[in-house]
């Protein structure tokens, strides 16, 4: 689990392909604190640190992996978003961010205003994934508030610190993000969603027997 408050970047430096899997090796500032089976968050993605070395770490992703979000797309010294898992004794800066990335968006406007930096994301609304105005998402693994909500659209701002510490600095019309909804809104969703056809049965049944009502009452007023 994590919170989306991303550590620094890091910075690739080897991708290996084996078979459906690719190896992905980076290196960043806190390499020798990290241990092998120890989970970190990549743009967004939950990985397993599988090899280390003083200077750099690998970490593999899977062919559902490569498909779902954009390290697959990923290119020797490409930045990557990094965040260790979350520990229970310190704050919640952000929100909860498990690491599974629900699907990709696209990048389709940049703006710069006043020192800050507003992005506008594009993403396919019939994977059934939606944000509210003013709820949470994680963009690239960065917990962040949306706004401007629209069926397949989204806002978000971006202040100098996030700009500079994130791989948001990077970002262009064009480039392929990934999204994880908040977790409590999905779970909002499926809980109506599977409940959803049961009250439109009810409600048909109802407005039968309103009917089947009616008729008679009509009859009965015509004897």
């Amino acid at each position: 689990m994590f919170s989306g408050i991303v550590e620094e970047t890091a910075k690739v430096v080897k991708i290996a392909k084996d078979k459906g899997n690719v190896h992905i090796t980076m290196t960043c500032s806190f390499v020798k604190e990290l241990k092998i089976d120890q989970s970190v968050s990549h743009n967004g993605v939950c990985l397993t640190v599988v090899k280390k070395t003083d200077k750099t770490y690998t970490v593999t992703a899977i062919k559902e992996t490569l498909i779902k979000s954009n390290l697959g797309l990923l290119k020797v010294g490409n930045e990557v978003n990094l965040e260790r898992s979350m520990r229970l004794d310190r704050l919640l800066d952000g929100h909860l961010v498990q690491g599974h990335v629900d699907q990709t968006a696209v990048c389709t406007k940049v703006e710069e205003a006043d020192g800050s930096w507003y992005y506008t994301f594009e993403y396919d609304p019939t994977k059934g994934n939606i944000t509210v105005e003013k709820g949470s998402v994680a963009v690239n693994g960065v917990s962040l508030t949306v706004v401007n909500s629209k069926e397949n659209t989204f806002q978000v701002a971006i202040i100098p610190f996030t700009y500079e510490v994130t791989n948001f600095h990077s970002f262009k019309k064009g480039t392929v993000v990934n999204l994880e909804f908040d977790i409590v809104g999905k779970y909002i969703q499926k809980i109506i969603g599977a409940q959803l056809p049961a009250l439109i049965r009810e409600e048909i049944i109802n407005l039968k027997k309103e009917k089947k009502e009616k008729k008679k009452n009509k009859i009965k007023k015509v004897k």
